[in-house]
C-alpha cells in the first residue's frame, strides 16, 4: 500500500479556517476507512475525525465537533479535513492514516507519514 501524504498545513489566526488534504498522488486510497489524527508538542497523538469510504459515515472527536468536517472526493483518491473556527489548542502536527473501522480510532494501521503542521495564533 502506498503511504498517503498530508498537506495544507500552515500558520493561521484563531477564528479562521484551513483545509488539509491527504492523498497518494492521484492513486485510489485503499482501505475501508481513513482518518485524521494530531499530535501537539509534549502530548500523545489523538484522534480527530474519520470517514468510511464506502458509506460516507463520519466520526469526530468531541473537541472538534461542529468545527471540523472530514470528506473525501468522489474518485476516492483524496481525503480532506476542513477546519473552521480554529483555536490555539488545535495547534499540532496533523496525520492521516487508514482505519479498519471509522468508529474505532484504535483500528488505525499502516505507517505514519510526516504529517503537516498547523499552527494557530491567538
Amino acid at each position: 500500500q502506498v503511504q498517503p501524504v498530508e498537506s495544507g498545513g500552515g500558520l493561521v489566526q484563531a477564528g479562521y479556517s484551513r483545509r488539509l488534504s491527504c492523498g497518494t498522488s492521484g492513486r485510489t486510497l485503499s482501505g475501508n476507512a481513513m482518518g485524521w489524527f494530531r499530535q501537539a508538542p509534549g502530548k500523545e497523538r489523538e484522534f480527530v475525525a474519520a470517514i468510511n469510504f464506502m458509506s460516507g459515515r463520519t466520526n469526530y472527536a468531541e473537541s472538534v465537533k461542529g468545527r471540523f468536517t472530514i470528506s473525501r472526493n468522489g474518485a476516492g483518491t483524496a481525503m480532506y479535513l476542513q477546519m473552521d473556527d480554529l483555536k490555539p489548542e488545535d495547534t499540532a502536527v496533523y496525520y492521516c492514516n487508514r482505519l479498519l473501522r471509522e468508529y474505532d480510532p484504535g483500528t488505525a494501521y499502516g505507517s505514519w507519514g510526516q504529517g503537516t503542521q498547523v499552527t494557530v495564533s491567538s
